[in-house]
């Protein structure tokens, strides 16, 4: 079962389990209905503890449902039965409170956070907006700029500043969310505390000078999105409609309105690319090797000193006899008795010679970092890619030829105007060549790398889509 309900003395508890994140699928939504009525029904209960296992409360929505018509009970509905709850109702926070994880807490009736905790509505980094009363209910605990700055930036906030915020009540020593729940609820039993409904709250205060300013920073910021406007409509409706259920319903709308966004695919499709660009094709059970040699002098190596110790990863300038992996500065001449995987570094706009089985090319604006397979194994390619991963770089792995220095000197030849066109023109050669491993990887390393709009989703789906029949 995602969700379960037991009884600790006077107070019930409503425990999460969907692993990794808690994320918000259909059976942990139905799963969260059908606890809340037991803890309801039960008799012995006063009060009810919403919590999460493992590493974190709900992180957000299930993104395997992306995409697929939605099932009921919605996300929105969900939350109106948590408010609507007759006894006393606390969240506990831990880890992170993200998209519909943070509107479960706004749900609840007093939130209480472990050290550490974050939370956020990042929604607007998907092209869309909160749509499960993000933007009703956070404007009537932090205000209408705090909402719109929140929202519109999509940032997460630590537990020190949500508790200033008033978006959470209490932030807690224990070791753990349910000693942080149970006492929480202690002491709203014992009238010691106060929990109190965010959806009964008056409206915010109205600030017309807060939407107008956020207005015109986005117009000058990022005129050509569509969600942030529409946050902007949503959180005014915070203000302007007669009731909750009526800010609601103006939300949902909009909500609806970002999903039928073309901004919305693109960015999702980002979203998803940026999952898994280290992984190379048909490779699994590949370990990361544990010492790596740094020859030559490369500003990129200080980046990985700092890093190699968390990973467990050992980093010497020489190669001796228990080195798995060199990386090779720039004009670095090449040991002949090196018997390990060698990788040698470049950047995007220098050329540089492909003496090595593996080179890494190294954006200049320092995001990324592009694996590229010239002729080494792909179990060895993929075992670097992980090290580098390891030591905290955005990895994208191609083979044959970097797909940055092809991206880079199309956008270098063009005019300002074309560069556009041109990356588009680009990544189709590179996706008919194969250098790619998956056509996504261009897009990401076309808008992190070379500054292509991020809300059209990348060079490569751009002209996919110009491409397909009407």
């Amino acid at each position: 079962m995602s969700v379960h309900y037991q009884r600790h003395g006077d107070i019930g508890v409503i425990q999460i389990a969907n692993p990794p994140v808690n994320a918000l699928s259909h059976a942990v939504r139905s799963g969260i209905v059908d606890a809340l009525e037991e803890g309801i029904a039960d008799k012995k209960a006063k009060a009810l503890v919403v919590l999460a296992d493992g590493r974190t409360f709900i992180a957000g929505a299930d993104i395997r449902e992306f995409g697929k018509p939605p099932q009921a009970p919605l996300l929105p509905d969900v939350i109106v039965q948590l408010e609507a709850c007759s006894k006393p109702l606390i969240a506990t926070l831990h880890g992170t409170a993200l998209g519909g994880g943070l509107e479960v807490a706004l749900g609840c009736h007093y939130r209480v956070a472990l050290a550490g905790t974050r939370v956020g509505l990042p929604e607007v980094k998907l092209g869309l907006l909160p749509g499960a009363g993000g933007t009703q209910r956070l404007p009537r605990l932090v205000g209408v700029e705090r909402a719109l700055e929140m929202i519109t930036s999509g940032r997460f906030v630590e537990a020190e500043e949500a508790l200033e915020a008033g978006i959470i009540d209490a932030l807690s020593s224990a070791e753990t969310p349910l000693e942080a729940g149970l006492a929480a609820a202690k002491e709203i039993l014992a009238g010691n505390q106060t929990a109190r409904i965010t959806g009964n709250l008056p409206a915010p205060a109205a600030n017309s000078q807060a939407i107008a300013a956020t207005r015109a920073r986005l117009n000058q910021e990022s005129p050509e999105l569509f969600s942030p406007f529409r946050i902007v409509e949503a959180v005014e409706a915070s203000v302007t409609a007669e009731s909750l259920q009526d800010g609601l319903r103006s939300e949902r709308e909009l909500f609806l309105a970002c999903m039928d966004s073309p901004q919305r695919a693109g960015l999702i499709h980002l979203f998803f690319a940026a999952r898994s660009p280290h992984m190379v094709p048909g490779i699994e059970n590949a370990d990361v090797f544990k010492h790596v040699a740094l020859i030559g002098e490369d500003p990129l190596f200080e980046r990985l000193q700092k890093a190699a110790q968390k990973a467990g990863i050992s980093l010497t300038s020489a190669a001796d006899d228990t080195t798995e992996l060199c990386l090779l500065a720039p004009n670095t001449s090449i040991d002949s008795s090196m018997e390990c995987p060698v990788i040698r570094l470049g950047n995007t706009g220098t050329s540089s010679d492909n003496d090595t089985p593996l080179s890494l090319i190294i954006a200049e604006n320092g995001t990324m970092v592009e694996l590229v397979n010239h002729s080494a194994e792909a179990l060895t390619q993929q075992r670097a890619a992980l090290t580098l991963k390891a030591l905290r770089l955005s990895v994208v792995v191609s083979q044959q030829q970097s797909l940055l220095t092809v991206l880079h000197a199309a956008s270098q030849q063009a005019s300002a105007s074309e560069k556009q066109s041109a990356l588009e023109q680009a990544s189709r050669s590179i996706a008919q060549q194969g250098f790619c491993y998956r056509e996504s990887d261009i897009d990401l390393l076309a808008v992190e790398a070379l500054g292509y709009p991020r809300h059209l989703g990348g060079p490569h789906r751009q002209s996919t889509l110009k491409e397909a029949p009407l």
